[in-house]
């Protein structure tokens, strides 16, 4: 079995290096981290819509909600497993119209009900508690970490410019949290709204008032776990970014009432949009997002304050994704740039709006079969460590470069992610950073950092080499979930590490490099 992969591995390499190929020098710089991300970086959302939400006329939620999923799936069950732990953000649209079923709320505990006049098309709906039971004995025996969005609604009035006022009714919120406690269900952090924030989505929240609201959570939270060792985070506010909006609410709650500050991303536009694959394969549109990323770790730098920054839910495309794109191959290029690219910037953890659900789900929502993503994620969580280096590429501007410390492994690895369809970049990686310019410093380093020794590359390609295929292939064997609903293994191939990395049209590579001088990371 082991000669078979290994011949395999190498046939591959072969067929990598055939055709017309660039060369191409990437940098990283060893000597310090420029930033740090959480251990579980990589995160995943579970929504509440029902079967009967639909976007330009496609129903595509499917029983994929808190209230419907089938948690006795064995591909769920191992799918979050396979990450030990993958933190996982329970929320979305209509948690700002759920309420518990605790016993508070006076009246019955029923559904969401489709209702086109109410904001977001449904009606206010119930979590029973024997869900939530049985989300908590699924979310301990997969070993996901739980962060649960709250609902930020309760008690407002609407006010005539389209904003909701007053101050936030968190009676039923604080016997969810109560009765959470009391049965020793670990919760990783209580969030409060649901892009609510600067102009809003479906309603807004002033900033003052929302701060105000912030710290009545912060309290709550701190009486109920009052001697707990593992006291949940607080989070806020779950929205789209705005300075002024942002700003105004770190500063409220300044140097520790707030511990992470969520943003959402839906930054490819609608679903609907008949465009989505060029903007993911046109790198001046992917680097339309730095300003976002640079703006807020400068807020939160320059505030005084305790708090970090997630990414709270990102589906790319709003209204539920577009199926074929963004449940395909061709997404990776735009998720894993997004994952290297928000790391660069200081973010904490970034969330996959969804793990399932949508056309944007990281699993089929019928099958449970991984989609493409799901095996980018994986591999990004396995191989890439906590610490981010500084990488350039010397080359075209259809390579996408990121590098990490390795994740508890010696070394470096170095994410490629190659937009172009008819190049092969050969690419030289070198330690002297932004000043790998002169092919003698060049080759002098690659020697130094290959001499005798072999890296572990993950070559990601399409099936049929169609960027819509919802089959990923890593170093040319298919990724599928075996009928036992067990999650393949992800097998690099080895290469001479005096070799330069051959970055194939249309493909994704992680490299890792075990002897790469950096200091940064021993």
């Amino acid at each position: 079995m082991e000669l078979r992969r290994f011949l395999g591995g190498i046939c591959f390499l072969a067929l990598l290096r055939l055709g017309g190929a660039a060369e191409a020098v990437a940098g990283v710089d060893g000597r310090r981290a420029i930033a740090a991300t959480d251990e579980d970086f990589v995160c995943a959302t579970l929504d509440w819509w029902p079967p009967d939400k639909c976007d330009y006329g496609t129903c595509s939620w499917g029983l994929a909600s808190l209230l419907n999923l089938d948690l006795s799936n064995k591909i769920l069950l191992n799918a979050i497993r396979a990450f030990s732990p993958l933190k996982l953000r329970l929320g979305g649209s209509l948690q700002d119209k759920l309420v518990y079923g605790t016993g508070d709320g006076g009246g019955p505990c029923t559904p969401f009900v489709k209702n086109t006049s109410e904001m977001f098309g449904f009606t206010q709906g119930c979590l029973p508690l024997h869900r939530w039971d049985e989300l908590n004995a699924f979310f301990q025996k997969s070993g996901a970490r739980i962060v649960f969005g709250l609902n930020a609604l309760n008690g407002r009035v609407p006010l005539p410019d389209g904003s909701v006022g007053g101050p936030w009714d968190y009676t039923n919120a604080a016997s969810l949290i109560r009765y959470t406690a009391s049965k020793g269900y670990k919760i990783h952090g209580w969030e409060l709204g649901n892009e609510l924030s600067g102009s809003g989505v479906g309603t807004k929240v002033g900033a003052d008032q929302y701060a105000a609201d912030v710290i009545a959570l912060k309290s709550l939270v701190d009486t109920i776990y009052q001697g707990n060792p593992s006291k949940p985070l607080v989070l806020a506010p779950g929205g789209f970014f705005d300075a002024g909006w942002f700003t105004e609410v770190i500063v409220k709650t300044r140097p520790n009432l707030l511990n992470v500050v969520t943003h959402h991303i839906y930054n490819l536009g609608p679903g609907v949009d008949t465009h989505l694959i060029e903007k993911i394969l046109n790198p001046s549109y992917l680097d339309g997002m730095v300003s976002t990323f640079s703006n807020l770790q400068g807020i939160l730098k320059s505030s005084g304050t305790s708090a970090v920054a997630w990414v709270g839910e990102s589906g790319g495309a709003y209204n539920s994704g577009r199926h074929l794109v963004t449940d395909s191959f061709v997404f990776s290029f735009w998720f894993l740039d997004q994952l290297g690219m928000s790391a660069k910037y200081d973010t904490k953890s970034y969330c996959r709006q969804s793990l399932i659900g949508g056309n944007y789900g990281l699993l089929n929502k019928a099958t449970f079969q991984p989609n493409p993503d799901y095996y980018s994620a994986l591999l990004w969580h396995r191989l890439m460590g906590t610490k981010v280096l500084s990488a350039t590429f010397n080359g075209t501007n259809m390579i996408r470069a990121y590098a990490h410390c390795a994740k508890d492994s010696p070394g470096i690895t170095l994410l490629l992610i190659n937009l172009s369809g008819n190049t092969t970049s050969q690419v030289s990686v070198t330690s002297e950073g932004a000043h790998a310019n002169t092919v003698k410093k060049h080759s002098r380093k690659t020697r130094h950092l290959a001499a005798g020794s072999m890296r572990e590359e993950y070559h990601l390609t399409a099936k049929d080499g169609s960027l819509q295929s919802q089959v990923m292939l890593l170093n040319g064997r298919a990724l599928v979930a075996d009928e036992n609903g067990e999650i393949p293994r992800l097998e690099p191939v080895k290469v001479d590490a005096a070799q330069p990395i051959a970055v194939a049209p249309y493909s994704i590579v992680f490299a890792h490099i075990h002897n790469f001088p950096a200091p940064a990371c021993s």
